[in-house]
């Protein structure tokens, strides 16, 4: 396949795990074994607050009471949207049940998961879309109790506008506690809360690595790395959309990768032009984050055909994908691996990650090649059942004890001896796996 790279990055989104790894066991085993005393340690020292860890009702209503009228309808218009979509998806599954032999019935039920703990980052952006993804799919799921953390600000406490999203979304409760601490305090159960049988939510590299820990004793949506976008972009596409589009994801953070792959180098060119601009215009940690992001991590690679920019996309199974190109329909049949798809210059991952009601945490590093994002999915557990008449039970048992015993599993052979000698006394069976 010809790939022609007019810009190659020479650094990939990799961290020192094993440095974060240690600090972040040992802060989580410190604060499973102190409980409460030691989490409020830990927040005293990276969050600087002492305030009220559990917000109180009152608390919530003084943070809605500063959020502006405007921007509580975007909330609910976001909120709407995304509860929605989850419903939709949620009508997808459904309680089952099949008589697979003759007497022999067995069944699935949908079982939302008890607790879920949804982390809202709150330090460098304060991620009120995060608000609305994790807590809206938890609450439409059916999670009996759900608990919010976020990092408090120094004499402030929670982002106000956080604080009445999570409330507005369904939260039980919300925690003024960010970071590792805030997760342990989910999973361990402290300050009186329930243990969360799930965590979900982005954070940074330490919060991630703290969800990778603690996975198998809870679950988590997936493990996430730093954010990043690619945009399929033929001659139609216009490249000032191209190029603010890439350069808004690139402001995520230092290490976000974002790619352009097209069929036309003239268009590449001209992306290529139109960004030092584009990102010398934004404030200052977004240019600065940007600047770093496509200077170390960026690509535009240039391809011979559509065919190769689709197989090119499947390769690098982007979080999130745009096409810019025409026959939209060709695109979305072909491409199999990314996060979230959007198709046509009419819309933006912008909308994704705030307001249009697909979910914004997405996997990222290739995960995309495996595992979708979050949705109500997420929250709930296909369990199985089964039941059967005596008659049923024959053939069953019969085919259990010889596998059983070709398997040397003869504990498991007996069980199925047992109900064929109550069922059926007066039968006798070939139950040895040899002819």
């Amino acid at each position: 396949m010809a790939r022609n790279y007019l810009k190659k990055a020479h650094k990939t989104p990799t961290t020192d795990d094993g440095a974060i790894r240690e600090i972040v066991q040992k802060i989580l085993s410190e604060i499973e074994l102190g409980g409460d005393a030691a989490a409020k340690q830990y927040a005293d020292k990276f969050d600087h607050y002492d305030g009220n860890i559990l917000m109180t009702a009152e608390e919530i209503a003084a943070a809605a009471a500063k959020v502006p009228q405007k921007l509580k309808d975007d909330i609910q218009f976001a909120h709407d949207n995304v509860r929605r979509f989850a419903e939709a998806q949620k009508s997808t599954l459904q309680d089952i049940e099949i008589e697979v032999v003759p007497g022999l019935i067995a069944g699935q039920k949908i079982i939302p998961c008890h607790a879920a703990g949804c982390y809202v980052p709150g330090g460098r952006y304060s991620h009120i879309a995060s608000a609305i993804m994790t807590v809206t799919t938890a609450s439409v799921a059916g999670c009996q109790n759900i608990v919010v953390c976020s990092p408090p600000h120094p004499g402030h406490g929670i982002a106000p506008a956080i604080a009445y999203t999570a409330d507005l979304c369904g939260a039980d409760t919300i925690l003024a506690m960010g970071g590792v601490q805030g997760l342990a305090a989910m999973a361990f159960g402290l300050f009186g809360l329930p243990k969360s049988d799930i965590l979900v939510g982005p954070g940074n590299q330490f919060v991630a690595e703290a969800k990778r820990i603690l996975f198998g004793r809870v679950g988590i949506d997936m493990f996430a790395g730093p954010t990043d976008s690619l945009v399929l972009a033929d001659n139609t596409a216009d490249p000032l959309l191209v190029a603010t589009d890439l350069v808004g994801q690139a402001e995520h953070g230092y290490n976000s990768p974002v790619w352009l792959v097209t069929s036309d180098q003239t268009l590449a060119e001209e992306v290529m032009k139109r960004i030092p601009g584009l990102i010398a215009d934004l404030p200052d940690l977004n240019r600065s984050n940007a600047e770093a992001a496509w200077r170390d991590y960026a690509e535009v690679i240039v391809c011979d055909n559509r065919e190769e920019m689709a197989a090119t996309a499947d390769e690098y199974a982007p979080e999130h994908l745009t096409v810019q190109a025409i026959d939209l329909p060709w695109w979305l049949n072909r491409l199999q691996c990314y996060g979230s798809l959007f198709l046509g210059e009419e819309t933006t991952v912008a909308f994704g990650d705030k307001v249009s009601g697909t979910n914004h945490v997405l996997p990222t590093s290739q995960s995309a090649k495996y595992t979708g994002g979050l949705s109500v999915h997420k929250y709930l557990k296909i369990a199985t059942w089964q039941q059967a008449t005596r008659e049923a039970t024959k053939p069953i048992a019969e085919a259990t004890a010889r596998i059983s015993r070709l398997e040397g599993m003869e504990g498991h052979a007996r069980s199925a001896d047992v109900r064929l000698n109550k069922f059926f006394p007066d039968e006798q069976f070939d139950l040895t796996a040899t002819d």
